[in-house]
């Protein structure tokens, strides 16, 4: 007769591998979000399906600014009642994920700094996004010192 039962050994293996895989989901994994934006922090963090991100290679002027106040609210209505759809890299700063997000495949992160009311993190963008900085962001908000 064959036994059915999985020795201890084995059973251990899996529970361990499952462990991993699990682990390797939750932290650090990179994945897909789709859905809609329930808040807008700030122009380079939005919380999309629940989910807090932080527009990769994005650098937008300090909340407690009037400019940044202008560009949250510039994202407010850019997001308002639509689906976006964020790419996250699996690495997390501070409480966010890091990602790209796009709303009808277009780049939210290159759109608010072509429209002026974010600027470029080289740091973090590898410089994908400098030919779009608009000459009137330059001079209102200043870059973070983290991106260069």
């Amino acid at each position: 007769m064959i036994n059915a039962r999985p020795s201890r050994k084995l059973a251990r293996l899996a529970l361990a591998v499952f462990g991993l895989t699990l682990a390797s989901t939750a932290i650090g994994a990179p994945r897909k979000i789709e859905g809609s934006v329930n808040k807008v922090r700030d122009v380079d963090t939005i919380v999309a399906v629940g989910t807090p991100v932080g527009l990769n290679g994005v650098d937008g002027a300090e909340l407690g600014t009037k400019v940044g106040q202008d560009t949250r609210r510039w994202m407010l209505y850019h997001l308002r009642d639509k689906i976006v759809a964020c790419d996250l890299s699996g690495e997390r700063t501070c409480d966010r994920w890091v990602g790209e997000c796009y709303l009808d495949r277009v780049d939210i992160g290159a759109a608010s700094i072509a429209a002026g009311y974010a600027l470029d993190c080289p740091r973090y963008s590898g410089g994908r996004y400098k030919g779009l900085e608009a000459p009137s962001a330059k001079s209102r908000i200043k870059r973070a010192k983290y991106c260069n």
